[in-house]
């Protein structure tokens, strides 16, 4: 049951990237571990420079397949997903990377494949 297609994953790419930047703010991050307000943040710049050179509907300078784009939120994902066991994130900070990594790999595992033009 894969639903999120290239069209629904371009519309979210640009609010996720802001919320990157802005929710540690918001959420105080940083307190169990500087690191846990930066790394939200670079994630956010890296994730809205990935959209706007991605090759899909909402990117603006279209030179990154969106397979690479793909690829990238899986590792992505990843990281968020053992950044707070790796550096000692605790309480907010932990659980802020837990629920994004686990968000963004929903996304990606959700992806609807693309028809093939034959």
């Amino acid at each position: 049951m894969k639903f999120v297609t290239k069209k629904i994953h371009s519309i979210l790419d640009y609010p996720v990237a802001i919320a990157l930047m802005v929710l540690p703010f918001l959420l105080g991050l940083g307190e169990s571990h500087p690191f846990a307000l930066y790394l939200s943040v670079g994630t956010g710049v890296a994730a809205l420079i990935l959209t706007i050179f991605t090759d899909h509907q909402t990117g603006l300078i279209k030179i990154i397949p969106y397979k690479v784009h793909l690829i990238v939120d899986f590792l992505v994902a990843v990281v968020f997903l053992l950044a707070p066991i790796a550096l000692g994130f605790e309480g907010i900070d932990a659980y802020f990377y837990w629920i994004n990594g686990l968000a963004v790999i929903s996304v990606v595992s959700l992806h609807k494949p693309e028809p093939s033009i034959a």
